[in-house]
């Protein structure tokens, strides 16, 4: 696999900033990922991310960590934060932004336990396909100490499959319908495509209690996206 996300994040690092990143979906068109958006500070993040921030306490594991900047923000506020990616360009600029503590590695290999466990843009997009939800909340359970707590984002996509009358076109026999297939270009080139998945909140709520994790709606923002807050 190729890592296009990682080199896009560190020509924009370097200074070789000329293209954004182009993503679509396999029911949606292409659209642009600006660059500078992925390098954003504090002041210019969604209002579902400064939340989820806010709540965060003691030791921090950021997962799908991109650039840092979650990370970097918390650090600078005296967390003892840890950053995780699987692109090792993103990770490669993590510590050019001076994250202390990233290293490239999936969720499923991490195994120290945290207070906190973030996941944010999307967060549920790590899980890939809805049968795949409960492993991957076991193991999130698995990295909390007692009284911790999971940070998780995502929407609920079925907007995107109405039509004029407000009816749905969605193929009920094609699986749920968050799980997209997700296409990332850049500067000509295209990566392999990765299975994505969107939950909508009730979903994860019984996903949560089916391994035994509760679920809290904490916030909810202006186009069917929300924050959710997961315990013991």
């Amino acid at each position: 696999m190729k890592d296009l996300f990682g080199d896009a994040l560190l020509d924009y690092q370097n200074g070789n900033y000329s293209e954004d990143i182009i993503t679509s979906t396999n029911i949606s068109d292409e659209d642009i990922l600006p660059l500078p958006y992925l390098f954003r500070d504090y002041k210019d993040m969604h209002k579902l991310e400064k939340h989820a921030l806010k709540l965060c306490k003691g030791s921090v594991l950021d997962v799908g960590c991109g650039s840092g900047s979650h990370s970097l923000y918390l650090q600078k506020k005296g967390f003892d934060v840890k950053a995780i990616d699987i692109s090792k360009g993103a990770v490669k600029v993590a510590k050019l932004r001076d994250l202390n503590n990233v290293e490239v590695k999936s969720l499923l290999d991490e195994t120290d336990t945290y207070d906190t466990v973030l996941l944010l843009m999307n967060g549920t997009g790590i899980f890939q396909e809805i049968t795949q939800v409960s492993k991957y909340l076991s193991h999130l359970k698995s990295l909390l100490k007692s009284g911790g707590q999971i940070l998780i984002d995502s929407s609920d996509i079925k907007y995107m499959y109405e039509d004029e009358d407000g009816g749905y076109w969605m193929d009920m026999n094609a699986g749920y319908y968050g799980e997209l297939d997700y296409f990332i270009s850049y500067k000509g080139k295209k990566e392999a495509p990765m299975k994505w998945l969107y939950l909508d909140f009730e979903t994860l709520k019984l996903a949560c209690e089916s391994v035994g994790l509760q679920c809290k709606l904490v916030l909810e923002g202006e186009h069917f996206d929300y924050l959710a807050q997961l315990s013991l």
